[in-house]
């Protein structure tokens, strides 16, 4: 765990905003190459750039103050609601927030609002990929107490030491107990999903297909990382599932039911080729 890169004079650079802005990077320019084989002019992708990121962030953001406003917020200095570089960005409100800014856009640059979002999706986990890895370095999503061989310590003063602390785990001038690098696990998963994606692409059958299945495997897999973690506060627990896996089962439905229809959607057109 090391938060800060470098210092430039007086200005520190996080690991964090780092590895979002390699996530970003990278994610644009694999939708760009993506979008070619659409007929949609890659510029155009690049240019949706600033949209995305605005959308992502004030979604991310908004979500996690909403969220955590009790535990991290209240009472403190309204500055602290901007201070990203310490985490603090959830994904679930990033993705609508991209969602929503890139229907506005392919709506006045009067792009194919299927076939874009399904050139973009595969970048989405890409991008996820390197923002867990910026997680891993801030500290924050750690993992529960554990003995397994890869599981790993934080310093003291990290996150995972201070919610370890105030249960009365570990000491004063402890590391924190070693846990599940949860983080890692989220990378590894999503690397995956992008290569299956990317896969499918190539292969898919009617526009509108790589985005539901990514909704669906997407909130799988989290549900799945989210079983290990150990950073929700008590009440953010709901019958024994965290907000996130809540989330999850409308996402898993709203990827269903964006399958079915685009999947109608084709065969209405395909039949009304045929006659």
């Amino acid at each position: 765990m090391h938060p800060i890169a470098f210092h430039f004079g007086y200005f520190t650079v996080h690991w964090y905003g780092i590895m979002v802005a390699v996530a970003f990077i990278a994610g644009l320019w694999t939708a760009s190459r993506r979008a070619a084989r659409e007929g949609i002019n890659p510029e155009k992708i690049v240019d949706l750039g600033p949209w995305l990121i605005a959308g992502s962030f004030l979604g991310a953001r908004i979500v996690y103050v909403v969220t955590y406003w009790n535990d991290e917020f209240t009472g403190g200095s309204v500055w602290e609601i901007f201070k990203v570089w310490k985490g603090g960005l959830v994904f679930y409100g990033g993705l609508i927030g991209a969602v929503l800014a890139v229907i506005i856009y392919v709506n006045l640059k009067g792009l194919p609002v299927w076939k874009t979002g399904d050139a973009l999706t595969p970048s989405i986990p890409l991008g996820y990929f390197f923002g867990r890895i910026g997680c891993l370095m801030t500290g924050c999503c750690f993992g529960k107490p554990c003995s397994l061989a890869w599981a790993i310590r934080f310093p003291n003063q990290s996150p995972a030491w201070d919610r370890q602390h105030h249960e009365g785990l570990v000491g004063q001038f402890d590391s924190s107990l070693p846990v599940h690098p949860t983080q890692i696990y989220d990378s590894l998963l999503n690397l995956v999903l992008y290569l299956g994606l990317a896969w499918l692409y190539r292969r898919k059958k009617f526009d509108g297909e790589v985005f539901g299945v990514y909704l669906v495997c997407y909130a799988l897999t989290r549900s799945f990382v989210e079983s290990f973690r150990g950073d929700y506060p008590a009440d953010h627990i709901h019958a024994g599932l965290t907000s996130a896996q809540v989330l999850s089962i409308v996402i898993v439905l709203s990827g269903v039911v964006v399958l079915w229809w685009r999947w109608k959607a084709g065969q209405t057109r395909a039949s009304s080729r045929a006659s």
